[in-house]
């Protein structure tokens, strides 16, 4: 008991406060167990007085003496409780923050634990070295996908190559404008005339008329 106020072993001192709070509740409740009992009792002597107030004056004025006392006494157990409750939230509100500090100063040593294994400097020394695989991962992997030997091409020779390529077919594909030649306009078309069957006699009459002429004009000219 004295351990419990007076101080006892760490184990006693870490619990106190959670003992201190289970006493508290289990007295505020006795206490309130008492204060309903007496209650009673203050109605029980109110209820003679009252029953014999005006046949015997003598049994009511006890009952009123006896209920002052219950009264009284009603009271202090009210202070009583009034204080312990006070007590009790106090034990409580300074247990929870206890807790709360010993979670915060576990979770601070932790951080410090982990923060103590690096620091900036570290880590900026991890960051260039994974900068440096990284660089000599993709060093490496070029080296290995470059053709090996007379395979090597340069990529800018070809581009070059292939832009002349380019420019000697635009110009094969381009026609000179002497060699333009100009749109024929239509021709016109001719009036189509009736034609002549030759096996008519009027057709073998015509043509001997001609036959006829053109001999005179060669007889004209000497032929």
């Amino acid at each position: 008991m004295w351990n419990y106020f007076f101080g006892g072993n760490a184990q006693n001192k870490k619990e106190a406060p959670k003992r201190a709070i289970v006493d508290l509740r289990e007295h505020i409740s006795t206490l309130n167990k008492k204060k309903s009992h007496l209650e009673s009792q203050i109605a029980d002597q109110d209820a003679l007085a009252r029953k014999y107030i005006s046949t015997k004056k003598e049994l009511a004025k006890n009952a009123l003496k006896k209920k002052k006392v219950y009264e009284t006494n009603l009271m202090k157990i009210e202070n009583q409780m009034e204080s312990l409750e006070t007590q009790l939230s106090a034990i409580e509100g300074a247990n929870l923050n206890l807790e709360t500090m010993k979670a915060m100063k576990q979770g601070a040593s932790a951080m410090k634990q982990i923060h103590g294994e690096y620091n900036v400097d570290k880590v900026e020394e991890t960051m260039d070295d994974i900068r440096e695989q990284v660089e000599l991962a993709d060093e490496i992997s070029e080296a290995i996908s470059r053709p090996v030997g007379s395979e090597f091409i340069d990529e800018d020779e070809l581009d070059e190559e292939l832009a002349q390529l380019q420019e000697e077919e635009n110009q094969k594909t381009q026609v000179p404008a002497e060699k333009i030649q100009p749109e024929k306009a239509p021709a016109e078309k001719l009036p189509t005339f009736p034609t002549v069957n030759k096996n008519t006699p009027q057709a073998a009459t015509e043509e001997d008329e001609d036959e006829e002429a053109l001999k005179a004009l060669q007889a004209e000219m000497g032929l």
